[in-house]
């Protein structure tokens, strides 16, 4: 077998000509997609320098936290959206209103699920992990993904791959999903490191599992789809018929059916978009504005924000047209909302790069209502500036205007925060701690008003961070040489944080105390591998153990009848020591108490 580079040292015949000919590499440079590239969606944003406008903060801390809360440092969030389209008249209410101005609440929604909500499993059974990671990746699924594996390394080599190949199989591909997941809890800088040997620093059991080789051989012709096909797919670049998702879907809508079928949500969810971060660009790589270093894949999530779990997800494609001629915003929020399979009656959260005036009003005719910050420049917004906040109007100052079914409520913290919502009522006497400067230039703490959408947008968009937290804390990315690869890891992400959370659900059910998250990941590592967590005493050879030189049947003689001279202390000692035991391997006379312990000494 030729030597291999390491996995972040792809070996050179991997990396020539990458991406020729393959799914997702063409370029999407276009102006819309350069817009989407900046947290935009010209669909539905204005120019604000136009009008000399700028657009004050939306939510200072919301990329980071999905907090409507501002940073403090007001003045470093206000900035200036570049030209994208003029802003043009739209009739809007004429002055903004006070916490002063009685609002009504909307009715509530009549909630009515299709099933029944939480998971959906038989709670007399009972789940290991592995059981429950089974349900997004079940055997004929694995079976699947091995015979294209297969077929792509028989490519692979073809083509002049210098590599040998074994079959995999679904016992094999398991131990590689099982190492895959060692790598993320025992974190070293190299793939190669998990097989270093002879030194302090060695990781025994990769080793044990499979060599290093053979991992690695594995991860490189990893594929989901019939190499076939994909040939089929490819010729059609350029055409309606092209899927830009063809390598994926075979694996992706699997999880994505399970993730619908194991768990119903409860009322409240919310759609959030994760960039999946990859070094080489493709075609559909994104670099977020508000991640400025980071290249990689941009999924838009519907998750449940009791939990962060994940109910479905869209990858984006990087096509600049939609079916809906709305935008990507719009689009992405009415793809992932499907009310035949959720029902009715949910409300949905979001942040400023969906939210629109439109979108809004279409869910509610779905039955389904919405909450999430919003842009001054989104179409449809409200534009007048009668009695609207100032700079210098002091922290827990609000403003807001009904226009049916939508609540704009624009509200000072630290900065100023702009939210709408078809749930809720403009404030409803909620009030939060800040700590206000008085005149004197004294800092004291002091309950200001909050609006009712702020107080249940912070509440609600904190399973984004929950899902955030459990997939980044053990995350088993590492670099990989095709775009399609980087997508077969997070969709083993999305099955392992799922399993968990089902894992929670069903131990909730029994009241019963669930795993953490880490021993819930060790244990499924350990059952991929075919091993235990904890690891067995080794034992001593099995022939070299003392035994009675006489059977006797009566225990009042097994002490004394049949003794010998002990053979150490003859030798050793020079002393004649008799003893009723003896080394059954090697037949020899040897002293067994507490104070003469011959029998080790021998086998030293």
């Amino acid at each position: 077998m030729a030597t291999m580079a390491s996995d972040d040292e792809a070996a050179p015949e991997l990396l020539e000509s990458e991406d020729e000919g393959e799914s997702g590499a063409e370029s999407f440079l276009t102006e819309d997609e350069l817009a989407y590239d900046e947290e935009l969606d010209p669909a539905e944003d204005y120019d604000d320098q136009q009008d000399g406008h700028t657009e004050p903060c939306t939510s200072g801390k919301e990329d980071a936290n999905h907090s409507a809360y501002c940073e403090e440092d007001g003045s470093s969030l206000s900035v200036t959206r570049g030209q994208k389209r003029k802003r043009s008249p739209h009739p809007t209410a004429t002055s903004w209103k006070t916490e002063n101005d009685p609002d009504i609440c909307p009715p509530p929604n009549r909630f009515i699920p299709a099933r029944p909500p939480g998971h959906q499993l038989n709670s007399n059974n009972k789940h290991m992990p592995l059981d429950l990671f089974k349900l997004f990746l079940s055997n004929e699924a694995i079976s699947t993904l091995c015979e294209n594996t297969n077929k792509q390394a028989a490519k692979n080599i073809g083509k002049g791959k210098k590599y040998s190949w074994a079959d995999l199989d679904v016992p094999e591909f398991l131990n590689y999903v099982g190492l895959t997941f060692f790598f993320s809890l025992v974190k070293l800088d190299n793939i190669r490191d998990y097989w270093k040997k002879n030194t302090i620093f060695s990781v025994p059991f990769p080793a044990d599992v499979m060599s290093q080789d053979r991992y690695r051989v594995i991860s490189w012709n990893i594929h989901m789809s019939d190499p076939e096909k994909d040939l089929e797919n490819d010729r059609q670049k350029g055409t309606p018929q092209y899927d830009h998702l063809f390598r994926l879907n075979p694996l992706m809508e699997t999880i994505k059916h399970a993730c619908k079928t194991f768990y119903h949500p409860r009322q409240n969810l919310l759609i959030d978009e994760r960039t999946i971060v990859r070094k080489n660009h493709a075609g559909m790589i994104q670099k977020g504005a508000a991640k400025p270093n980071k290249l990689g894949f941009k999924l838009f999530v519907l998750s449940d924000s009791s939990n962060g779990y994940i109910l479905d997800f869209a990858v984006y494609t990087g096509k600049s047209r939609f079916e809906s001629g709305t935008g990507l915003a719009y689009d992405s929020v009415m793809t992932l909302i499907k009310s035949a399979h959720l029902g009715s009656g949910y409300n949905l959260f979001l942040d400023s790069f969906y939210t629109s005036p439109k979108l809004f009003k279409d869910l509610l005719s779905l039955n389904v209502g919405a909450c999430g910050t919003y842009r001054d420049n989104r179409r449809g917004c409200p534009t007048t500036h009668s009695n609207a906040l100032t700079k210098k109007d002091p922290k827990g100052t609000l403003r807001w205007i009904r226009e049916p079914p939508v609540v704009y409520v624009k509200w000072k913290d630290f900065c100023e925060v702009s939210i709408c919502s078809t749930v809720h009522q403009a404030f409803s006497g909620h009030t939060m701690e800040r700590r206000v400067k008085s005149e004197d230039g004294k800092s004291t703490v002091r309950s200001i008003p909050c609006p009712t959408p702020v107080m249940e947008y912070n509440k609600y968009m904190g399973g984004a961070d929950m899902l955030e937290q459990l997939t980044q804390s053990y995350s088993v990315h590492h670099k990989t040489s095709r775009w399609y690869r980087v997508l077969f890891l997070h969709f083993l992400e999305v099955a392992a944080t799922n399993s968990f959370l089902l894992h929670k659900e069903l131990c909730r059910e029994k009241h019963e105390e669930p795993m953490t998250h880490r021993a819930f990941l060790e244990e499924l590592t350990a059952q991929l591998c075919g091993v235990t967590v904890a690891v067995p005493p080794t034992k001593g050879p099995s022939g070299h153990l003392p035994v009675p030189i006489s059977n006797q049947p009566d225990a009042s003689k097994r002490a004394s009848y049949g003794r010998r001279t002990c053979v150490q202390c003859r030798l050793i000692k020079k002393e004649y020591q008799s003893t009723p035991w003896k080394c059954r391997e090697c037949d020899v006379a040897l002293c067994l108490i507490a104070d003469r312990n011959c029998f080790e000494a021998w086998h030293d």
